[in-house]
């Protein structure tokens, strides 16, 4: 996956390397701004090992995502008949769920977090089997909740997780495509 903006530049994504990718990964997640990845007090050895856990798991994945050839953002995604969500509700052929976090920045670019989302979208859609995608955000996460239904997402019904009630969201290729205007 490759996007260029005129006004964001070249976004791509990356293999992540858990034990390369650690320090990097630690900065970002236990960053003030990054309070709903709930890794707040995690050491770089603990973030190691969570990512080692995603490359381990054939239900779940992490790539870097690249600015201009700098890394920039994080995206996972995940099986929801296996990970995260089960039990929840009742995945449908085709359901993928997703994560993405945006690395914090002394120069941040206007539109850079819309134009990371599309991104990663675009890259889940390119997949044909994708037909969904599937978001849990924490419902105290408005400004994440508003992204996600400018670029497609409907809002369904609030869950209790384990670790915080969050608001079940889809988004499917056709709504992807009528937000964006972008078809993968």
């Amino acid at each position: 996956m490759s996007t260029t903006t005129a006004t964001v530049g070249r976004l791509t994504l990356r293999p992540l390397d858990p034990v390369e990718d650690a320090e990097l990964l630690h900065g970002w997640v236990t960053h003030p701004k990054a309070a709903f990845w709930m890794m707040q007090h995690a050491t770089r050895v603990d973030v190691e090992r969570a990512y080692m856990d995603i490359a381990a798991d054939e239900h779940s994945h992490a790539l870097i995502g690249l600015h201009d050839g700098e890394p920039a953002f994080l995206m996972e995604y995940y099986d929801p008949a296996h990970r995260e969500l089960v039990g929840l509700y009742e995945p449908l052929p085709g359901d993928i769920g997703m994560h993405f976090l945006v690395a914090p920045t002394d120069r941040p670019v206007h539109g850079f977090t819309r134009a990371v989302i599309t991104a990663v979208l675009e890259r889940l859609f390119e997949d044909p089997a994708v037909r969904r995608v599937v978001v849990e955000p924490d419902v105290a996460n408005k400004a994440v909740q508003a992204l996600n239904e400018a670029v497609g997402f409907v809002a369904e019904r609030e869950i209790d997780k384990p670790e915080k009630r969050a608001l079940l969201s889809f988004c499917t290729r056709e709504r992807f495509a009528a937000a964006t205007g972008v078809t993968a």
